[in-house]
């Protein structure tokens, strides 16, 4: 491979300026996640307890929430002196969490970042963070995809969504240049027809990515098409996946299409980068310096427990960085399976866990039978968050769309709310028949969990006569 010296100056120049410009660790924090990934055990967890400490310290002190929970649980800061002591606090239910943003905000650090969710369980949820959380944000974000290969620097091709509203004329100017000078090119992954699949890889041969970053079946299907019409002409392209589980032939047909390189992250919008693969590919190592990642079990009497090798647990995540609006013990709504700690080959000491069995999306079809990630309603959702509390879409066996949607205390939805649902489904799901229903509340699966996309069993094919179909 030639030389990139405009991706070398970017990297290790340009970037680096305009971090520390904008006042921002990130680098110094990079540098230093990169070390303590192989400190001893001992003195990782020495470094995650003296962050624990201080959160909770803060958060007893500083918000109303943990200081009632705190009081009510019998608990003082004090009775949390090593990372065990933190299953004694209480669980926090994404359902709570939306309904103390106020009473978990503190007075001081400020706010630096407020953003919804995407509402992966058909719930979206304000988040408040810090600065100082935004920069671990970064920093561990780097990191992680550092061990798949992808440096600050190279050029990048997502395959990711597009917003369901556009952004104003100046926005999407700027979003333009960032990505230009940044080297960041998107692909809607939204629609996966054969069209689609071809401009991807067309964008692949005239562009050259030095990475290729994801949803999980997004990238399966582009690779599947690549093998399929015998289309590669390329290298090894790493591949850097999320949002998505992978299954054994998945990753058959990435290494087939771009190369063997190909690893797993975990993340979400609450917390961002929660674990990593690396090149052993034995397990995710979560992010240790930022987060706590407890894999927890409910007992048939209400109590919980840690998850034990092999077995699966919800994932809870504690934010060690986010003094602004505290997360402990956050239940993300994802499952995860417990591995025992080992040593990894690679390494690092950064604890491991197993797959992530909670974000299998199932995939959707238009009417030409072209497969549509049911992951779209999330970022069509994310812009409705003040007009609609939850949603879920089922596409019937007949290949038609139902989409229940729960709307905020008005009881209903705005014309102009239905009109843009209308056309964004119009657009992914072309030839669809749409009904839009109006509930109170929708039920949730035996594990707890609000499934958002549901597809009928049987499927559905282009051969049904969709004419049949309500609307």
């Amino acid at each position: 491979m030639a030389f990139d010296a405009y991706g070398a100056v970017l990297g290790r120049v340009l970037y680096p300026a305009w971090e520390r410009l904008r006042g921002r660790p990130t680098f110094p924090l990079l540098h230093q996640l990169q070390r303590s990934e192989r400190i001893s055990l001992d003195e990782l967890t020495a470094q995650r307890t003296g962050y624990l400490r201080r959160l909770i310290r803060h958060a007893y002190h500083h918000t109303a929430h943990y200081r009632a929970l705190f009081d009510a649980a019998g608990l003082h800061p004090s009775d949390i002196t090593t990372l065990s002591d933190l299953r004694s606090v209480p669980l926090l239910p994404r359902a709570i969490a939306q309904t103390t943003v106020e009473t978990r905000t503190a007075p001081y650090p400020v706010v630096a970042v407020s953003k919804a969710t995407s509402g992966s369980t058909g719930q979206p949820l304000e988040v408040r963070f810090s600065a100082e959380s935004r920069h671990w944000r970064d920093a561990t974000r780097w990191r992680g995809f550092g061990w798949g290969g992808y440096h600050m620097g190279d050029k990048a091709m997502h395959l990711w969504g597009l917003a369901a509203v556009p952004p104003s004329a100046l926005t999407r100017a700027k979003i333009a240049i960032d990505r230009k000078l940044r080297r960041d090119i998107y692909a809607s992954c939204m629609v996966r027809s054969n069209e689609n699949l071809h401009e991807m890889v067309e964008l692949i041969r005239s562009e050259r990515p030095q990475v290729l970053a994801g949803y999980g079946q997004a990238l399966a299907d582009l690779a599947r098409y690549v093998n399929r019409e015998g289309l590669r002409s390329w290298d090894t392209i790493p591949v850097i996946y999320g949002a998505e589980r992978l299954w054994d032939h998945d990753r058959a047909d990435l290494a087939q299409a771009f190369g063997p390189a190909v690893f797993e992250t975990y993340g979400c919008r609450e917390f961002m980068l929660m674990g990593s693969e690396c090149e052993a590919h034995d397990g995710l190592h979560e992010s240790a310096e930022n987060l706590i990642v407890e894999l927890v079990v409910r007992e048939p009497d209400g109590s919980t427990r840690p998850a034990l090798p092999g077995e699966q647990g919800e994932v809870a995540v504690t934010d060690l960085h986010n003094l602004a609006c505290p997360f402990i013990r956050y239940l993300t709504g994802d499952l995860a399976t417990a591995r025992a700690q080992a040593p990894c080959p690679c390494g690092r000491t950064l604890p491991r866990f197993g797959a992530i069995d909670g974000r299998i999306t199932d995939t959707m079809r238009d009417a030409a039978g072209n497969p549509v990630e049911g992951i779209l309603f999330n970022i069509l959702f994310l812009n409705m968050a003040k007009h609609t509390r939850q949603f879920q879409a089922i596409q019937r066996r007949d290949g038609s769309l139902l989409l229940k949607v729960v709307p905020t205390a008005t009881g209903r939805l705005p014309a102009e709310v239905e009109r843009l649902i209308r056309e964004f489904v119009g657009k992914h799901l072309r030839g669809i028949a749409l009904t839009i229903e109006l509930v109170t509340e929708i039920p949730l699966t035996t594990a707890g969990k609000l499934r958002r996309v549901v597809v009928e069993a049987g499927g559905w094919s282009p051969s049904h006569d969709l004419g049949e179909t309500g609307s």
